[in-house]
């Protein structure tokens, strides 16, 4: 085991541990938005997947965040299926429509790829108006608490419960992680970093890397699905908001913020926006002006993000 490896596996270790300490901490209004921060922290690492590790910008990913929404929540809501079933629904469903999006917008590059994700996703934010007998358009449904109800091993979980939903979210989370973790460390997560430093290059050297590139996107959108289905099951609503151009680009910036390529820098993304949003909103109507403002000057101070600047300047081993 390298330093390097060592140092990433106890930063990650350490992250998730003092999470689940935390709340232990907090008052119940700051549990439920860290449950938040951590469901959209997979949606993050999702996006980073694809972005910071293979370089390729997708302008559409929170089409995959809906999918696993409304995969979870309309099998939940229509058909009855309990938690768990309608979770694997989500996650069956955004690999599938992963693997056809990646099989036809990979044959594009740089511009014309941020075009056409941008395109396939607002299709999807429209077909989730066109069909609004079943999804409700923008007021959406709630899933009813009965079936947010379920028996595993014996016990039984209420996922309206503010303490359960949080240990969930953190088990999506800490899985993610992990998942990312050992992908990138092995043969198939340098070859795509590889395809993003220098793709001739790469595939001169005889990698496939069309297939590399669609392996990493599907995983990209499996992740940013199963973040989807966690917040259709854990908050109980489904709606076609979630599938509009803003959580694309919430996703991008979240990553920026905290540091393209790195494996924590989503979810430093994620925490330092939503708590600016919810602390400047109860200061000013102009919130976004100031949240604005302050990005601007963290990306003059930070260029790589946070967690990216850090490692450039001080920390090398970080992954």
């Amino acid at each position: 085991m390298t330093r390097a490896f060592a140092n990433n596996l106890a930063l990650v270790a350490a992250t998730l541990i003092g999470l689940f300490l935390l709340q232990f901490r907090l008052a119940d209004y700051y549990v439920l938005t860290a449950t938040r921060m951590m469901v959209l922290g997979v949606f993050a690492l999702g996006f980073n997947a694809l972005f910071g590790y293979v370089g390729l910008l997708s302008l559409g990913h929170a089409m995959f965040f809906a999918c696993g929404l409304y995969a979870a929540g309309l099998t939940s809501y229509h058909l009855g299926w309990s938690a768990p079933a309608a979770f694997v629904a989500a996650l069956a469903a955004s690999a599938a429509l992963a693997v056809v999006i990646g099989a036809i917008t990979l044959r594009t590059a740089r511009v014309s790829f941020m075009i056409v994700t941008l395109m396939f996703a607002q299709v999807f934010y429209l077909a989730s108006l066109y069909f609004s007998a079943y999804t409700n358009g923008q007021e959406g449904l709630s899933i009813p608490v009965a079936q947010r109800r379920f028996t595993l091993a014996g016990f039984e979980i209420n996922l309206a419960d503010a303490v359960t939903r949080y240990n969930i979210a953190l088990l999506l989370l800490a899985a993610a992680l992990i998942i990312l973790f050992l992908y990138l460390k092995g043969a198939r997560g340098r070859l795509a970093v590889g395809v993003r430093e220098n793709e001739e290059r790469t595939e001169m050297l005889g990698f496939n890397i069309f297939a590399a590139k669609l392996e990493m996107f599907v995983l990209s959108g499996l992740l940013s699905g199963a973040a989807g289905g966690a917040y259709a099951l854990l908050f109980g609503y489904v709606g076609s908001t979630f599938a509009s151009f803003q959580y694309s680009i919430e996703a991008l910036l979240f990553t920026l913020l905290g540091g393209a390529g790195t494996l924590l820098g989503p979810l430093v993304g994620v925490v330092l926006m939503v708590t600016m949003i919810d602390k400047l909103s109860e200061l000013t109507s102009a919130y976004l002006l100031v949240i604005g403002v302050v990005l601007i000057a963290l990306v003059l101070w930070f260029p790589k993000g946070l967690l990216g600047t850090i490692r450039e300047r001080w920390a090398a081993w970080l992954m």
